[in-house]
């Protein structure tokens, strides 16, 4: 039976979610009463010390987990600064107390929108490998070349060969930078899905806050559309993360919790239950 995991992109996004009043370096803790896994997504913007990743380990409970985004450089956001392998490295330290309380769920690799699919970006993916050879792994790609044509195969038996899982995407379909949902597992222990919100008006949004561009609330019926596609992975994939990153208001908090009451209701599979 699969487990899956529902929670949210970031917790710090959600301020309806959380009481009047309570301070910030309290909100991840409270974020686990409701929910067992989190993406951290901070971590995208600065590098992080071992001591932000162990605050955050001793601030949640036993079987809580993190995925973990890289820092922008690991991904080719930064156009100054390729990726190299003394960041990985770096990274790979800092999150060692999450590996120690065994709550490291998956680094989460979501490449820049202009990384397309070509050999020099390929020879990263096998690359990946070398800096972090025991971490689960997931990619997502955000550029339509990757996931179109007749090198889709192909990369998918690398992901494979790899041991990358795939990250599915809901997302809304508009021009090269974005990609289409597919419903794929290339790891057998893992697969993750990143549900961004379906607003193509703000999608290509530069500036402002991210919860500018991702200003998306899920109907009932989208989501309950939705729970055949999970219910596929499963069939591939021991776990499941799903990651909700509509983060305008609280719109992630309540997507991810009505999502985990129709899979609850649906009873195939294991929905894990917040400890807290």
């Amino acid at each position: 039976m699969t487990r899956i995991y529902v929670g949210t992109c970031s917790w710090s996004d959600h301020a309806p979610f959380y009481p009047e009043g309570l301070p910030a370096n309290q909100q991840i803790a409270y974020y686990a009463q409701h929910f067992p896994i989190v993406e951290i997504n901070s971590t995208f913007y600065r590098p992080m010390p071992a001591r932000n990743y162990a605050l955050w380990a001793e601030r949640t409970p036993p079987g809580f987990l993190f995925d973990v985004k890289p820092h922008r450089q690991l991904t080719f956001h930064d156009r100054e600064r390729p990726p190299d392998g003394t960041a990985h490295g770096a990274w790979s330290v800092a999150m060692e107390p999450l590996r120690e309380a065994g709550k490291l769920g998956c680094l989460t690799f979501q490449f820049a929108p202009w990384v397309t699919d070509n050999d020099q970006n390929r020879a990263y993916l096998r690359r990946l490998r070398d800096w972090h050879p025991t971490d689960p792994i997931s990619i997502e790609f955000r550029h339509r070349s990757w996931l179109e044509g007749e090198g889709v195969p192909g990369l998918l038996e690398l992901l494979r060969e790899q041991r990358l899982g795939l990250t599915v995407v809901d997302e809304p379909q508009v021009g090269s930078g974005s990609v289409p949902t597919l419903l794929s597992v290339t790891t057998p222990s893992l697969s993750v899905v990143r549900f961004h919100g379906r607003n193509a008006r703000t999608w290509y949004k530069r500036g402002g806050a991210a919860s500018e561009r991702f200003d998306y609330l899920y109907s009932g019926a989208e989501l309950r559309e939705w729970v055949p596609g999970v219910v596929a992975l499963a069939e591939g994939a021991e776990t499941l993360h799903l990651l909700f990153n509509n983060n305008a208001q609280d719109y992630a908090v309540q997507n991810a919790r009505q999502l985990r009451m129709l899979l609850r209701e649906l009873g195939q599979h294991e929905v894990v239950e917040p400890v807290g």
